[in-house]
């Protein structure tokens, strides 16, 4: 039997896939699907989709990119969640990490996310709206 201060250290690459696959299953739930219904559409086998979720699995990218496909998210928000790329841009905004942000939130219900997202994605069409094509959107501060 092992005793020892290295038990009790918490791995920091299994606190990042559970919570990537709690991410998953939170978008997978929002969008009304059973999880036969997204193994389906992102093309992996149920227990597989499964233990993602659970965070028990570390998904490949082409998975990865299957998954938001079936999310109909990107592929970058989900690979931010993993920690293999950072969004961050060169302002400090992180595209999607507000959206992740609402989705994961246990204080709220599924309708009060629903609400929440479809309230700020009519914001942030809005503002895409006003900019230009390859410009980023005005804000308060600038004009």
């Amino acid at each position: 039997m092992m005793a020892g201060p290295m038990n009790d250290v918490p791995d920091p690459w299994k606190s990042q896939l559970e919570a990537f696959g709690a991410f998953v299953r939170t978008q997978r739930q929002l969008a009304k699907l059973s999880l036969r219904e997204m193994a389906e559409l992102a093309m992996v086998s149920n227990p597989y989709l499964s233990q993602i979720e659970r965070g028990l699995h570390e998904p490949s990218i082409r998975v990865i990119r299957s998954i938001a496909k079936a999310l109909d998210i990107s592929a970058e928000t989900l690979l931010a969640q993993v920690g293999l790329i950072e969004e961050d841009q060169p302002d400090g905004r992180v595209p999607g990490a507000t959206e992740a942000a609402i989705s994961a939130d246990p204080y709220l219900s599924d309708p009060q996310r629903q609400a929440l997202l479809a309230v700020y994605r009519s914001y942030v069409a809005e503002s895409r709206g006003r900019a230009a094509p390859g410009e980023a959107p005005e804000t308060e501060a600038d004009g």
